[in-house]
């Protein structure tokens, strides 16, 4: 279970620091590191919903 939820946070952080790719900001840009921490927590929320 708990492994689970690691995988969604780093699918979830990958994914959300691509997004600022789509403007031309840099996945290490201010943008890249909130879009970053906003997918970590979806993933948690998804795993979650899933889970319940």
């Amino acid at each position: 279970m708990r492994g689970l939820y690691i995988l969604a946070v780093t699918i979830g952080s990958f994914i959300g620091g691509l997004i600022p790719n789509l403007w031309g900001a840099s996945m290490f840009s201010m943008a890249g590191v909130f879009f970053s921490a906003l997918g970590g927590i979806a993933g948690i929320w998804i795993v979650y919903k899933f889970m319940d």
